[in-house]
């Protein structure tokens, strides 16, 4: 071995659990996933962090397209093929920071051997808890942003009725307005319409939305660009799955120190 060789040992590995998340759905997504776990883990330092892998696979085929058209591509073997490459490169637990691939991560989930952890259940949950501390003994009322293929498939709709919940849904002009905001501003790289996007929290909580689910991820991006910090009317998609990643690696998430909280 020569003296500037560099020997790689079993103490250079990974430490356990290893975070895979699949990003790409969109890439801000993934990335601002990354950083709300970052945010939400007890570390003082770099090497208390978990450690992750971040596999932003961005031409994954549009999972809104495909749920609102049968004859779109499918993004299925995608999301498998990448969840197959997570494990194989020693993720113990795969997050998904999308709310539109739920429909087809059912399907993955059952393909391969780690655990993957299901953002809709996960902020559903959250939602219904926070709802019902609202409701005063009635059944606590969940309002409902996200993609038209999410709406069309009911994902969030069902998983709240589950739960003992009443969906709030958007009107079909606020669902053009959510769309905006998600296709034509964040997925396009463009500053969010803080403005549009708040007077659509305002509308679902005047039609008696206890809680509002920001249940796209996206929309998670856009209310993180403007570092507002907590709104306790809101269930953030992101911050829900983040917490719950960090509960599955035996973590206790921590609430980060946000500019304007």
């Amino acid at each position: 071995m020569s003296d500037n060789e560099i020997r790689v040992t079993a103490e250079q590995g990974w430490s356990a659990p290893v975070v895979g998340i699949m990003g790409g759905l969109g890439p801000l997504a993934g990335a601002t996933f990354l950083r709300v776990l970052t945010l939400l883990t007890p570390a003082e330092s770099d090497q208390e962090q978990l450690d992750a892998v971040l596999l932003s696979h961005s031409t994954t085929p549009d999972r809104t397209a495909r749920l609102t058209d049968p004859a779109a591509p499918d993004p299925a073997p995608v999301l498998l093929a990448d969840a197959l490459r997570l494990q194989g490169i020693g993720a113990e637990l795969i997050a998904v920071p999308c709310n539109s691939a739920h429909p087809f991560l059912r399907a993955v989930a059952d393909q391969v051997s780690v655990p993957m952890i299901d953002i809709v259940e996960t902020t559903a949950t959250a939602a219904v808890e926070q709802a019902a501390a609202r409701a005063e003994g009635r059944p606590p009322r969940v309002g409902i942003l996200a993609t038209t293929g999410t709406r069309a498939a009911g994902i969030y709709a069902d998983a709240v009725r589950a739960l003992g919940g009443e969906p709030v849904d958007t009107s079909d002009d606020e669902q053009r307005e959510v769309m905006r905001i998600i296709y034509d501003q964040v997925k396009a790289g463009l500053s969010t319409d803080l403005g549009a996007l708040l007077a659509l929290v305002d509308a679902m909580v005047a039609k008696g939305s206890d809680v509002v689910v920001l249940g796209c991820t996206e929309l998670s991006v856009a209310y993180d660009e403007h570092n507002l910090g907590r709104d306790p009317r809101l269930v953030d998609s992101v911050d829900a799955l983040a917490r719950e990643t960090l509960r599955r690696a035996g973590r206790t998430p921590k609430n980060p120190v946000v500019p304007g909280e």
